[in-house]
């Protein structure tokens, strides 16, 4: 669309908007009908440790919110010369799991916990050993339980329990409902039916039926909806809590709710069956979106599902690039130190391509990123190490190659037991975060490491407020029940593919090499977290 189109869509209200509490910024980004992003608005917060808990408060909730609408307002305002006032669609997305309770006059019961907290490890280890699957510290159910075994006395009082996203909804709409991505990192998930699992939700009843707690689990969760489901319209109340100027018009139709994975999964076109998206940064995880069930359970995987139900295998590592952050410091203040001023992209830009110039193997040199614990290979703590025999050839090219290994490394143990165990296959994994930023680099060696074509699209730097804005129009556009999938590989996708790299057969035997070296000098890791 040209200005003017862009304008009259405004004015018309047929953009849709989509919104993303995520953990340091909740940012807003308003697309056309043709899913073009054209505005965008932000705000820069932060989570508090009160009393030995991670928390957002609700007020800054509502303030964050505000002040990311209006700067969506003035970003439109400036670029266009009017101010939206109505959209096709609106979009809530936030991250996910955490525990937020409320009763029956609708007052928050304790300060909402979010997904940061490890304070769940009793109750999450108990629920999986019940239900036969894996329940991750993170989740809702795992917290609602740690509080009943606490004896926490609010839990009588419950008579709602959310996530993030599913409350900013409820509050904007008046609806208790959440996506089933989103729900599914509330508690399992059925996928044939995409409803929450009975035969566990009647386990945990069975399991609680003697504390006369007042309520059952159906009671307090919200209720799911797929995507492109009617979830609620925007209530007059909802839109002065969104707009205090008044400006904004309720009756708006919303779509549900969903997480940062469901909405990373759209942004990235990774919702079919055989595909998956690694997203790689401060942490790492792939999520692969599956053809069947997994044959058992396993405790080093998470199980979702897409925004539309589809089972989806997490896989979750707490370590990727900070150990090459702090090295990339350290060269900073050396080139300065030589009287050099160079730019921090073309620090990392150098450190990564000079990893394609090093051995396969990455010349004998291991090295661990964890700065802290990582639950795939048993590790509560973390030391970042870097080892190496007298015969290894120090180079800074298999220096950074074994970096980026490194940070691929307890990755590629969790994936292996979908690929090896499980036989999943994958047709392609599409990359997004800040691994991916040095052109090639990571890419091609991620391809190699997980044996599968990895892409790298240019609309992924967009993030998960796209992603939910992508439901918003899904929603009001879709025809005939069309399936997300389809919507999106025909409206949104066609024709972007990304850059698409396969898997280069010395870069996955040098990798294959320095995978055998890794996992021997565990014990090394091991000692340095109990000496160091």
């Amino acid at each position: 669309m040209d200005k003017e189109q862009v304008k009259k869509a405004i004015i018309d209200g047929s953009t849709f908007l989509g919104i993303e509490l995520g953990s340091t910024r909740i940012k807003a980004v308003l697309i056309d009908d043709g899913h073009a992003p054209v505005a965008s608005g932000g705000h820069e917060w932060e989570n508090l440790l009160e009393d030995g808990v991670w928390t957002y408060r609700l007020e800054d909730v509502w303030n964050g919110l505000q002040n990311c609408f209006r700067a969506l307002k003035e970003d439109a305002r400036e670029r266009y010369g009017v101010t939206p006032a109505t959209f096709g669609a609106i979009g809530i997305s936030g991250m996910m799991h955490g525990y937020l309770v409320f009763d029956s006059g609708d007052k928050q019961l304790v300060p909402f916990r979010t997904w940061r907290n490890t304070i769940t490890e009793e109750a999450a280890g108990l629920l999986s050993k019940e239900f036969q699957f894996n329940i991750p510290q993170r989740w809702n159910i795992a917290h609602l339980y740690q509080a009943i075994l606490n004896k926490e006395t609010h839990v009588r009082e419950i008579s709602f329990m959310t996530t993030l996203a599913g409350y900013v909804h409820w509050r904007l709409t008046g609806k208790k409902a959440v996506g089933v991505g989103e729900a599914s990192g509330i508690f399992p998930v059925d996928s044939e039916v995409n409803r929450y699992d009975a035969r566990m939700t009647e386990r945990f009843d069975e399991m609680t039926a003697d504390l006369n707690l007042g309520w059952k689990l159906m009671d307090i969760l919200p209720e799911v909806l797929n995507a492109g489901d009617e979830a609620g319209f925007l209530t007059e109340e909802g839109a002065k809590l969104l707009d205090p100027s008044g400006e904004l018009k309720p009756g708006i139709l919303m779509c549900p709710p969903e997480g940062d994975a469901g909405t990373g999964m759209v942004a990235t076109n990774s919702v079919a069956e055989r595909t998956g998206n690694v997203s790689a940064g401060t942490s790492v995880f792939a999520m692969i979106v599956l053809e069947k069930a997994l044959s058992e359970a396993h405790m080093e995987i998470d199980m979702v599902t897409t925004p539309s139900g589809k089972p989806v295998a997490m896989v979750h590592c707490n370590n990727c690039t900070s150990d090459i952050d702090a090295w990339a410091k350290l060269f900073g203040e050396l080139a300065e130190a030589l009287g050099m001023k160079p730019e921090k992209t073309a620090i990392y830009d150098a450190m990564y391509s000079k990893a394609l110039e090093g051995e396969p193997d990455g010349g004998g040199i291991l090295s661990y990123n964890y700065y802290g614990g990582e639950p795939i290979t048993g590790f509560e703590a973390g030391r970042p190490l870097l080892v190496r025999a007298p015969g290894s050839r120090f180079t800074l090219a298999n220096f950074m190659r074994s970096m980026i290994f490194s940070a691929m490394g307890t990755l590629k143990i969790g994936m292996d037991i979908l690929t090896e165990r499980e036989h999943v296959r994958l047709d392609t994994l599409f990359g997004h975060g800040g691994f991916f930023k040095a052109k090639g680099v990571g890419q091609r060696l991620m391809a190699a490491a997980l044996s599968v074509p990895v892409a790298v699209m240019e609309s992924a730097g967009e993030g998960g407020a796209w992603g939910i804005a992508l439901l918003a129009a899904y929603a009001r556009q879709r025809e005939n029940g069309e399936a997300l999938e389809a919507y999106l590989a025909r409206r949104v996708f066609a024709g972007n593919a990304g850059s698409r790299v396969e898997p280069d057969a010395g870069d996955a035997r040098g990798f294959a090499a320095f995978m055998e070296r890794y996992k021997k000098g565990l014990a090394i890791e091991r000692s340095a977290v109990e000496n160091l």
